[in-house]
């Protein structure tokens, strides 16, 4: 009967270990744990040895300075009650918090603020990307009636007549003076220096033991993998600079369609970086979604049919409700470290 007994237990043991060793030897179970990065991961995501700046317009301390100081300063706006900064709250991911912007006269706008995070690394600005430079975006929301509403003519009378202003912009562009294209190459300058900080995800790809957690690498792996997400955010700011429409259900804004009239195009909207996207709540360009999982959760049931031509990369992941946590997860080690961000203090007049 001892016999018998030993023998039963041990064959529990064997079978118990050999479960063990098939478990140990699964995907998911190595996904689990703190696996290194791949040479192409490294390659593909690390940050890049400079940050991309025109010729005719190379960053400088006096140039950023200038920029930073007319970001924060309201006087910008017609009614010297709102600054690039109101909408661009770096306290907020350098964006503001809302569903969509809120402009002259508390007007709510139909798009939601985007980040200015990394637009250093983008192709085209706004939403449906009808600008191609910084420079070229920046006096827009300064003349836009619904945004700031300044005429920029009289804006340059004003600035004219604060002496610590004419100052500083001579240190910045000497010999140009304040104009139109000295104001956009200032702001432009100090937004390309609004660049992602390192985050656990940059640590992990440097070979960091644990600077990501278990959950946020496989959620990684799903990223790469079953849920397609680098179809459109891949490479060091996660965005592809392309245009898609991602079956936002009620979508009503034809998006990039507005700006070349080509079919695809309808209700397409530039991929946004998701570096630090855990602090820009809300989500999409109208702000539909107010968390990431809600994100997902869109993804993972392929959108929703919108103006006949959804992206074909939107199709349903059937993704588990783990792998839709860990992806969550991974999403969240992509915030950069804490930066201080000082607000400046503005020239007055005498």
């Amino acid at each position: 009967m001892i016999e018998k007994l030993e023998f039963r237990a041990a064959k529990t043991l064997a079978v118990a270990s050999s479960l063990f060793l098939v478990a140990l030897l699964s995907p998911s179970f190595v996904a689990a744990k703190d696996m290194g990065p791949t040479a192409e991961d490294v390659e593909k995501y690390r940050r890049p040895m400079e940050i991309p700046q025109p010729k005719n317009n190379r960053m400088t301390p006096e140039r950023i300075e200038l920029g930073k100081v007319l970001f924060f300063d309201p006087r910008l706006s017609g009614s010297n009650f709102i600054s690039c900064a109101t909408c661009h709250n770096p306290a907020l991911g350098w964006s503001d918090g809302q569903p969509t912007a809120v402009g002259h006269g508390m007007e709510v706008l139909g798009r939601s603020t985007p980040t200015i995070l990394n637009t250093a690394y983008q192709r085209f600005q706004f939403w449906d990307g009808r600008a191609r430079t910084l420079e070229k975006q920046a006096l827009g929301p300064i003349e836009a009636e619904g945004e700031m509403f300044q005429a920029l003519d009289d804006l340059i009378d004003e600035l004219k007549a604060i002496p610590g202003y004419e100052d500083m912009f001579e240190h910045a562009y000497p010999g140009e003076g304040v104009s139109k294209k000295t104001i956009a190459k200032a702001i432009s300058s100090f937004e390309r220096s609004v660049v992602a900080t390192e985050s656990p995800f940059d640590r992990w790809l440097k070979g960091v033991k644990g600077a990501m957690n278990d959950s946020a690498i496989r959620g990684f792996q799903v990223f790469k993998g079953k849920a397609n997400c680098v179809a459109c955010h891949d490479g060091f700011n996660f965005s592809d600079n392309g245009f898609h429409n991602i079956g936002l259900p009620d979508n009503k804004d034809q998006g990039r369609f507005s700006i070349k009239p080509i079919k695809v195009l309808k209700g397409a909207f530039k991929t946004p970086t998701l570096r630090d996207v855990a602090l820009t709540a809300p989500y999409m360009h109208n702000g539909q979604f107010n968390t990431l999982m809600e994100v997902v959760e869109h993804y993972n049931r392929g959108g929703d049919k919108n103006m006949g031509n959804l992206d074909p990369n939107m199709k349903k992941l059937g993704l588990s409700k783990k792998e839709k946590k860990d992806l969550v997860e991974f999403l969240h080690a992509l915030i950069g470290d804490p930066q201080e961000v000082t607000v400046p203090t503005l020239p007055v007049k005498k």
